[in-house]
């Protein structure tokens, strides 16, 4: 394996060294190299990396960067194909995910990562309590007798493999699940996989959470291969009603302080959450998270801003990932129409992209107006009904030429929607000598 680097960038930007890799980010973005290392020296900007996959894309995570989508795959105890996660991985990346978290419970994990490592590349994540837990399972028949140095031991495997960021729960306690007991439970129950395992292994055993009582070795070991630590969400909540709930809170909290301590390690570090959240919290969330680590990167999973739209939740997900992004998320990950439903297939994982990279372009352009020439650009061609330049400026061109193939009109520069009834086409004809082009936006 290639020999890890001394520095990871977090320390590199504090020396004032400009890595390749910020390089990279500052063309891809458009930012200025000084900004961008200002930024990643503050802790306010990630960049997953892993010296064992030099090849993997560079993707920039953070404060004035584009916002940016994560497409979670992985197989379950039910579902145990490979080919469908190779599959699935690629489908991802030839969607435009700029990241992949490998979430697999069920097979040969440390195979089955391997193989989706190889498959694409994106920057991959994971979750180690997953792997954790289900081999323990497999093992002795009872997730709660997991040994806490197998964990630390399988967390170094997995980064030796590539995984450049790492999901972990460290921000759960004593106190925030205490939290949860005093205010009687929750209507949504716990949703998060490894944050309930853990929960589970706490009180069986009667111990703190390893992850947060040796939050310092945890670092040491991300900082070694320079991976993003993400402090997992695993007391989020998995309904409206539960949204900012005090055991929500307690983790936020304890999330955002952890931020603070591994950024003064050395270690890149993100904050996850919320879960499902009214659309109307979403801000105040994001607020809060800024606010309490000191801007880190947050990276916002769904967030569902409803219950009730099961086989609909990439639309869902959508409308919060768009007000997510407006407010000032970093990364959001994206759901697929089969959540809460089924593991989703491929045609899941792309749909569950497009949406989410949709509601993310949503978001950017109303926080930054800067970001909306390309709209301009499609609404000349539309109104001029330039249909060879409108379908090159959209975000998913193959699609809507599919669509426009399937009806085609009669007058080649209309469409079936209005034919003789263009609006565009007579708005044209009356106003013809008034158009201006672009030197005032239109007309």
């Amino acid at each position: 394996m290639q020999q890890q680097q001394t520095k990871t960038q977090l320390e590199c930007a504090r020396a004032g060294i400009i890595t390749g890799q910020m390089r990279q980010v500052a063309r891809d973005e458009n930012r200025d190299e000084q900004w961008l290392l200002d930024k990643v020296a503050a802790g306010e900007i990630v960049i997953p990396v892993n010296p064992a996959r030099p090849e993997q894309k560079v993707v920039g995570i953070g404060t004035g960067l584009r916002t940016k989508v994560n497409a979670s795959i992985g197989t379950s105890s039910d579902i145990r194909d490979i080919t469908l996660e190779r599959e699935k991985a690629r489908a991802a990346e030839e969607e435009g995910a700029d990241t992949l978290m490998e979430l697999s419970t069920g097979g040969d994990l440390d195979w089955i990562r391997r193989e989706v490592l190889a498959a694409t590349n994106l920057p991959v994540g994971n979750v180690p309590l997953y792997q954790a837990f289900a081999e323990t399972i497999r093992k002795y028949k009872n997730p709660n007798k997991l040994d806490p140095e197998y964990l630390f031991e399988l967390i170094e495997r997995q980064l030796e493999d590539g995984i450049s960021f790492m999901a972990i729960h460290c921000g759960i306690n004593r106190f925030s699940i205490e939290r949860l007991r005093n205010q009687g439970y929750r209507y949504g129950g716990l949703v998060s996989k490894g944050g309930t395992f853990m929960v589970s292994w706490m009180e069986y055993n009667d111990r703190e959470n390893p992850l947060y009582e040796q939050f310092d070795r945890v670092c040491g070991l991300m900082k070694k291969y320079d991976a993003v630590l993400s402090l997992g969400n695993g007391i989020r909540a998995g309904a409206i009603h539960d949204s900012h709930d005090r055991a929500q809170m307690a983790e936020m909290i304890v999330n955002c302080e952890l931020a603070e301590l591994g950024r003064d390690m050395g270690c890149q570090m993100m904050v996850e959450g919320p879960g499902h959240v009214p659309l109307d919290e979403i801000g105040a969330n994001i607020l809060l998270e800024k606010r309490m680590s000191g801007n880190a990167p947050y990276y916002v999973l769904g967030p569902l801003p409803m219950d009730s739209g099961a086989g609909y939740d990439h639309i869902t997900a959508a409308v919060g990932a768009a007000h997510s992004a407006w407010q000032g998320a970093d990364l959001i990950c994206y759901i697929t129409p089969a959540e809460h439903l089924a593991l989703p297939g491929v045609e899941d994982v792309r749909e569950g992209v497009r949406a989410t990279r949709l509601a993310a372009r949503i978001g950017d352009i109303a926080a930054d107006p800067g970001r909306r020439e390309q709209e301009k650009q499609v609404a000349l061609a539309r109104r001029d009904m330039d249909w060879q330049t409108q379908l090159e400026l959209l975000m998913f061109p193959d699609k809507a030429a599919a669509i426009r193939r399937s009806r085609r009109p009669e007058d080649k520069k209309t469409c079936t929607m209005c034919g003789d009834f263009c609006a565009m086409a007579r708005g044209r004809s009356l106003f013809e000598d008034d158009v201006r082009g672009d030197k005032q936006g239109g007309l």
